[in-house]
């Protein structure tokens, strides 16, 4: 893939992440983290894909006049190696990769098998997508070999490099080519199909078994010639088995077995690079009378054709081009965006309808006080106040639009509105407490901690101005009677803790009764402990206001007789809730 679209790529990555951060509920500095990440990691990316595309250019190793075809080429392109080179490729030299291009493929010479790999990677630093339209092909050509063990060093060598640049995970499929010198002239194509005992015809465009085009000749003199050429494919098979075939596939080598998808031969009248008493020419005279065979024409400067009919029988895998790669690559990076933004939506919604759930459930399941001095009433206007700011964040959403991380079609915040309003338009404050309507003052409710230190029952200095702020407009009367009673959380032993609210319970009777000089008659003392909760005990909330103090005036007959000359001014505490 080219720079430009691999940069855009990355670039459209980024902005697929910010768009996805921005709908992800976090807090602000998670989000501003969240995005110099994402900017420092597309400045490496843009780092990395510029120094990755110097290095690709500088690992073609092609000469300055070659081009490769461009990168919507989809036609074969086959790395061409082994003999016949000055043939094919007649304007180049001896060491540098030269190109040809023909209407079924691409060819490019590599001059040596060793050179294979090599020539594979830069191929494929330079056109990425090519891995299914590369195919090698080797040519054997007995004219110009005069040792069989130096040309079964050479084919073992070939092997062992086909290997090598198969282990980058490209095919690689193989077409084994062989030139043969005739003096008939130059011929069709004739392949053998792997595994395929008789050779097929390709002439004219057709393609045919070596029998059909036996019986097509016209006359006694071509049909000879078929015959002669069909003796010669019968020993140049034989030849290639046991010299060639031996060492490509030999099962005991170390390499994995070269099998050739397609071989072909072709008969021409000249082969460039022939040598006198070549391998050919010893098969011929040790096995046949086909003397004239044996003498091969150099032809200085002739031109072998290509086996481009052949190209066909490869199983060439196109891949798209770069820019439609990089477009799929594209939409399958706002598909999975798109996807973790539903499922992040999905989850907020979830977690939203959870909330307000339990937020109506704790309030339902709060029963409804008779009256306003009941605990109850406390805890229901609390979970009141929770609803009603549940209420008004989604009355917002209603006004002025859901959030875009609750949205794509999943927000269910109408459903929830129309719950909360109707448990909101039901709420109904209870009537006062009978004492407060019988002209008795409701309960008042102080912080424990204000009045006790931890584990003690003795008051605080500090905690003097808090109990003459109770006592204030309160009066003990004829026949009403002060309880105080001690509480506690669940904390600690229940012994321990139904002691120490009796004690605290009797501190704050002895201040009372001390400073509003009230007889003793007028007061009850109660220690509960942690038997009397008003909360739950799981929490840190419900075991502070477990622990408390209730004071409140109670109507007993002959109870509180006050002296006759009791001191203008003095005021009784009639109920106070005092929290530890």
């Amino acid at each position: 893939m080219i720079l430009k679209l691999t940069r855009g790529l990355w670039v459209w990555a980024a902005a697929l992440a910010l768009a996805l951060l921005s709908i992800i509920p976090m807090p602000a500095w998670q989000r501003t983290c969240g995005a110099l990440a994402i900017a420092f990691a597309l400045y490496q990316a843009w780092r990395w894909s510029g120094q990755r595309a110097a290095r690709r250019r500088e690992a073609i190793s092609f000469a300055d006049d070659v081009s490769l075809p461009p990168a919507t080429y989809r036609q074969p392109v086959v790395l061409v190696c082994g003999d016949g080179l000055q043939g094919l490729f007649d304007t180049a030299g001896v060491d540098k990769t030269a190109l040809r291009t023909t209407p079924q493929g691409c060819y490019l010479r590599v001059a040596k098998a060793e050179q294979l790999p090599r020539m594979v990677d830069s191929v494929l630093e330079h056109r990425p997508h090519w891995g299914g339209q590369l195919c090698v092909l080797y040519i054997v050509n007995p004219g110009e070999h005069l040792d069989v063990a130096v040309l079964a060093g050479q084919l073992r060598t070939f092997r062992h490099q086909l290997a090598l640049a198969r282990r980058h995970g490209v095919a690689l499929p193989l077409l084994q080519a062989t030139y043969l010198y005739s003096s008939q002239g130059a011929g069709p194509w004739f392949s053998w199909a792997a595994g395929a005992p008789q050779p097929e015809v390709h002439e004219a465009g057709a393609c045919v078994s070596l029998g059909e085009w036996q019986e097509q000749a016209l006359d006694v003199r071509t049909s000879a010639a078929r015959l002669r050429t069909a003796v010669l494919l019968k020993s140049l098979a034989a030849w290639l088995a046991e010299n060639v075939q031996t060492h490509l596939v030999d099962r005991e080598a170390p390499d994995p077995a070269c099998v050739a998808v397609v071989s072909a031969v072709t008969l021409v009248p000249t082969l460039p690079g022939a040598l006198t008493g070549n391998l050919w020419q010893q098969w011929m005279r040790d096995r046949t009378a086909l003397a004239e065979a044996a003498i091969p024409d150099r032809g200085a400067g002739a031109v072998l054709p290509f086996p481009a009919p052949l190209l066909s029988l490869l199983r060439v895998k196109v891949h798209d081009s770069p820019r439609r790669r990089a477009g799929l690559i594209a939409l399958w990076l706002f598909t999975a965006t798109l996807l973790a933004a539903l499922l992040s939506s999905s989850w907020q919604n979830i977690l939203l309808a959870r909330q307000v759930s339990d937020d109506l459930r704790r309030y339902l399941a709060i029963p409804e006080p008779e009256h306003r001095d009941q605990p109850e009433f406390a805890l229901r206007e609390t979970a009141m106040t929770v609803l009603r700011a549940d209420a008004a964040r989604l009355d917002d959403y209603y006004r002025h639009g859901e959030p875009l991380g609750l949205g794509f079609g999943l927000y269910q915040g109408e459903r929830l509105r129309s719950s909360l309003q109707a448990v909101i338009a039901d709420h109904r404050l209870p009537p006062p407490s009978p004492m407060a309507v019988a002209g008795r003052p409701d309960p008042v409710r102080l912080d424990s901690l204000s009045l006790f230190a931890v584990g003690s029952a003795k008051l605080k200095p500090e905690s003097t101005k808090l109990l003459i702020n109770a006592l204030v407009d309160i009066k003990a009367q004829p026949g009403w009677l002060i309880v105080i009673a001690g509480h506690t959380d669940a904390t600690g032993s229940a012994e321990q803790n139904l002691q120490l609210s009796r004690a605290r319970a009797g501190a704050v009777r002895d201040w009372m009764q001390r400073m509003g000089d009230i007889p003793d008659s007028c007061f009850a003392v109660q220690g509960f402990g942690a038997s009397q909760p008003i909360a739950n005990n799981d929490t840190a909330f419900g075991r502070a206001a477990n622990r408390r103090v209730d004071i409140r005036l109670v109507p007993e007959v002959g109870a509180c007789v006050l002296p006759t000359a009791a001191p203008e001014g003095k005021h009784q505490s009639h109920s106070a809730a005092v929290t530890y």
